[in-house]
């Protein structure tokens, strides 16, 4: 039998245990709200940090982006500084003006199909055309003896070209072709036509360049061009 003591006794007890476990509930509360605190704090400066964190390699990315812009851009630049250097005719087929006849007529011999080569005083295309007794091996990219070199210039850079020959050499007009023209003194001939900057260099062998047989090849030339 349980008397009235003894429930109280247990009563008392049962009040002892609720307050230490409110006690120790308020207390873990307590000490967990700094950890809350801290952790919110932490969480939220971890995840400021984080987020300012990403937000420095969001703009990481941009300057990258921007870097990729100005590269593009630059690439675009040094683009358009290449094609206003070589200009749009430094494509230009020049074989496709002459023939292998009229190239065998103006040098006075029989000469290979034509082949095309760097022309660097034009910036363009050469088309050579060689003889039996060219050296060889043939190389188009220079100039060799017993063969037929022609290169044509088109575009807003032609006139460019040809002024830019012209003041290297002692060049000595020569009156009816095209718009004007000029004898180089001792390889070539140049023509401005129009667009055109047309240069026929014709090398025998065993000579020197002949101009009469480079005014004889331009003559045929120009009415293509």
């Amino acid at each position: 039998m349980v008397t009235r003591s003894t429930q109280a006794s247990l009563v008392w007890v049962f009040a002892a245990a609720a307050a230490l476990a409110s006690g120790a509930a308020c207390t873990n509360s307590s000490s967990g709200g700094s950890p809350d605190s801290g952790g919110s704090s932490s969480g939220s400066a971890s995840g400021s940090s984080s987020g300012s964190s990403g937000g420095s390699t969001g703009s990481s990315g941009g300057t990258s982006g921007s870097s990729g812009s100005s590269g593009g851009s630059s690439g675009a630049d040094s683009g358009a500084d290449g094609a206003a250097e070589g200009g749009d005719g430094g494509n230009f087929d020049s074989c496709s003006v002459v023939t292998q006849s009229e190239a065998a007529s103006a040098i006075g011999e029989t000469v290979t199909a034509g082949v095309l080569g760097s022309a660097t005083v034009e910036g363009g295309l050469a088309c050579v055309f060689y003889g039996p007794s060219s050296p060889t091996p043939h190389d188009p990219n220079v100039a060799q003896a017993d063969s037929v070199r022609v290169v044509v210039v088109e575009g807003p850079d032609a006139l460019t070209w040809y002024n830019d020959y012209k003041s290297k050499v002692n060049a000595q007009t020569i009156p009816g072709y095209g718009d004007q023209a000029f004898y180089d003194g001792d390889a070539s001939l140049s023509v401005m036509k129009g667009a055109y900057y047309l240069r026929v260099a014709v090398a025998p062998a065993g000579a020197p360049p002949s101009l009469a047989d480079e005014e004889k090849l331009a003559t045929a030339i120009l009415p293509s061009l």
